[in-house]
């Protein structure tokens, strides 16, 4: 194997430290999530950027417990699938987790879909309850489906449409049960579905990916695992990229909070808040897509702002050129600047370069992360190509969707 990890069977494979994944198949990425937990309780989780709100270990477990509990009480059951509508919050994370520590399946949507584009996808999900904020509620009124109200403490929301049943957050946090979080009351295994996020993929309209528990643990071991070789604890992230997409969800807020690393949650781009966050709360890590790399290369609002915190300025989701990752870099001259490369098929994840070793700025987006294997296939006679070859990128690994979503394969891989 030479040193791009290539084989003679025409694989590639990870020259980073082999992927160690828990083996009990009885298991849930919450109780893998809060593993851990009793060590740093007291550290903080999730920060509210716009409030200073912040969550410690042990007080997102206690809400993660009680939401469970209390979406438990409106009658969601394992394998009913919840959707969440709705801008990054702290509570976001609060009720994504909460659903999923009963067995229940979370979907997700982009808050700016139109009424037509969100149809189509409670309908194709077969969703059970919409979690969304008062401003979007106008767009859920006619599903004939309870709703809970995230960010509203007052009781001012009127029933309208024919929305059933509403109930507030801070009235699912309030009830008196919890969860026990750390048992398995719910006969969860690994290989249950979790998360369906909905992906166009090269062709047509998008489709639900189903991604695992197993997923999920093993994309978050991936993704932190130079962080592990490195011996890293405790960082900062700024999550400004919507929970609502792979990238936020799966590589910032759950394989960062599983590593007991704090999430600062922002609700939307703005580069000067942006800046503000990263001195307020001294962000360690920086993971952003291009167009914010582009603003804190070219703006001089990156001067006024004490930025010395930032340890990795990271990017994803569109290609970056090594012209610009340079030019970042010279405003950022204590931060590295690299990007990575994944899809929602792969739960965020296939590649990542190493910020301790290899060349800085060349526009690659790094080597396969632990775990993946890879080959690079002819698209004309479908054979592996060696090095330096142009083809198809063909990934295999734990962290690979289950499948799409279609009315067939409905039965089979959810409600079994």
């Amino acid at each position: 194997m030479e040193k791009s990890g290539y084989g003679r069977d025409g694989i590639y494979r990870s020259l980073r430290p082999p992927l160690y994944l828990p083996k009990d198949p009885n298991l849930s990425m919450i109780s893998f999530l809060f593993r851990n937990a009793a060590s740093f309780a007291d550290k903080p989780a999730l920060i509210d950027s716009h409030t200073g709100k912040t969550l410690t270990f042990i007080q997102l477990k206690s809400m993660v417990s009680r939401v469970s509990h209390g979406l438990l009480q409106l009658g969601i059951k394992k394998n009913d699938v919840v959707l969440i509508f709705s801008p990054n919050s702290i509570q976001f994370p609060i009720c994504f987790f909460g659903i999923i520590a009963i067995g229940a399946i979370a979907t997700t949507v982009n808050p700016i879909y139109t009424v037509a584009e969100l149809s189509k996808q409670v309908k194709d999900s077969r969703s059970k309850l919409v979690i969304t904020v008062e401003d979007l509620l106008p767009k859920v009124k006619d599903f004939g489906l309870p709703v809970i109200i995230l960010g509203t403490e007052k009781n001012s929301v009127l029933p309208i449409g024919r929305l059933p049943k509403i109930t507030l957050f801070s009235e699912l946090v309030n009830n008196e049960g919890s969860v026990n979080l750390d048992s398995n009351e719910f006969g969860i295994k690994q290989d249950d579905t979790a998360v369906l996020l909905y992906s166009s993929g090269t062709t047509g309209t998008s489709k639900g990916v189903i991604l695992s528990h197993r997923n999920f643990i093993a994309a978050s071991l991936m993704i932190t695992a130079d962080q592990e070789l490195a011996g890293e604890l405790h960082n900062v992230f700024l999550c400004v990229l919507p929970m609502f997409h792979v990238f936020g969800l799966s590589v910032i807020m759950y394989a960062q909070l599983q590593r007991g690393n704090a999430i600062v949650s922002m609700s939307k781009f703005d580069l000067e808040m942006i800046l503000k966050t990263v001195e307020k709360y001294r962000i360690t890590y920086l993971w952003v897509v291009p167009p914010i790399i582009l603003g804190m290369a070219k703006s001089s609002l990156v001067k006024k702002y004490n930025l010395s915190s930032l340890k990795q300025i990271g990017s994803g989701a569109a290609p970056l050129g090594k012209e610009l990752m340079q030019e970042c870099a010279k405003n950022f001259p204590q931060a590295t600047v690299l990007q990575g490369y994944g899809m929602t098929e792969t739960c965020g994840i296939v590649s990542l370069e190493n910020q301790n070793a290899g060349p800085r700025h060349s526009g690659s987006t790094g080597t396969l992360a632990p775990g993946v294997e890879c080959q690079i296939v002819s698209v004309d006679k479908l054979k592996p190509l060696p090095p330096g070859q142009l083809g198809e990128i063909w990934v295999r690994g734990p962290n690979m969707m289950q499948g799409v979503l279609t009315s067939k394969n409905w039965i089979a891989n959810l409600l079994i």
